[in-house]
């Protein structure tokens, strides 16, 4: 079952001259009383490349109800942030978490390098991901990095409850291949930690690329919600012609790193103008989820330019994605 484009994409645009007038994706999202808050990923100038968070509100038919005018956060040089990506947002017991992409060597995309002729850093850093916990929906307390020292990390999603008594996320740590990893490509992995703000261990693996559409590269999208059949992951995979699609999976509720569930087919690719032109093109990127009454409505990045929303009802779903089994 495919997801169905919101028919107002996309939902926001770059807008002015200053910190979003050059990209706005990758939106994150919760649902609090009666309200969508997203957490999206803004850029203002590609040299020197610098990722911040904006901050907007809609109603659950997407109107736009609120969109900040300076961002909502902004890199740390005593946390050695230079470019905050990807931001991904869990509630988990009442309280909000934030998980972001840093690296001390940004660089914009590959395709805006050459068409601007801006060169690679000389002494290119992984990137990794840090936690920070949100207050008021518009203060941040950072705890720093928690991804393993030397990983290559992104998408990186925590649960919204606990799992054997400790909090859990999906990581996807890139330069985990080989044979001592068994897998040959970026896959997604289980981990835990005991204390929030803590680095992960205890990684399992849970999924690596199978199908063509999926190339040799997948990562977590959203964080993923509980359902009962299981917790369903929306998550991204990338073919051998770099074009990025969406797949669908249901993980085992009290071991996650079972695999109950997969579609074969992705259940979204890019189709639209919007989503096949950009910085990167045909790039359809699942970054927030949430459900409103019986809709389950995916928010993404389109072409790293513009932000998005599809949807699709969430019992019909989960119940064709079980008939893949």
């Amino acid at each position: 079952m495919k997801l169905k484009r919101f028919i107002g994409n996309p939902i926001l645009e770059p807008r002015g001259d200053d910190w979003e007038s050059v990209a706005v994706f990758n939106p994150s999202a919760v649902y609090k009383d009666g309200k969508i808050h997203l957490y999206y990923r803004a850029v203002g100038e590609y040299h020197p490349y610098t990722s911040r968070l904006g901050y907007a509100v809609f109603d659950k038919d997407l109107n736009l109800l609120e969109r900040q005018s300076e961002p909502a956060m902004i890199p740390d040089a005593k946390m050695w942030e230079r470019s905050l990506e990807d931001p991904r947002v869990t509630e988990i017991e009442g309280d909000l978490y934030l998980t972001y992409i840093t690296t001390p060597t940004p660089s914009p995309p590959s395709a805006v390098r050459k068409r601007l002729g801006i060169p690679m850093p000389e002494h290119s850093a992984h990137p990794r991901t840090a936690l920070a916990k949100i207050k008021k929906f518009n203060e941040f307390e950072r705890y720093g990095i928690i991804t393993p020292y030397g990983a290559d990390e992104r998408d990186v999603v925590l649960f919204p409850e606990k799992i054997g008594g400790k909090y859990a996320m999906l990581d996807r740590p890139a330069n985990w291949v080989g044979e001592e990893y068994g897998t040959s490509g970026p896959s997604i992995w289980f981990a835990t930690t005991d204390s929030i703000g803590q680095k992960i261990t205890d990684h399992k693996l849970v999924m690596k690329a199978e199908a063509e559409w999926e190339g040799n590269k997948l990562g977590a999208g959203p964080p993923p919600i509980r359902t009962e059949s299981g917790w369903l992951l929306i998550y991204h995979g990338v073919d051998d012609s770099k074009v990025y699609r969406a797949g669908a999976a249901l993980l085992d509720l009290e071991e996650p790193w079972n695999v109950i569930a997969r579609t074969g087919e992705s259940v979204f690719e890019p189709v639209e103008d919007y989503e096949k032109y950009g910085d990167v093109p045909n790039v359809v990127f699942p970054e927030g989820m949430v459900v409103v009454d019986e809709t389950l409505i995916v928010f993404y990045g389109a072409a790293d330019k513009v932000c998005c929303a599809a949807s699709v009802n969430l019992d019909e779903f989960i119940k064709d994605l079980l008939s893949e089994r």
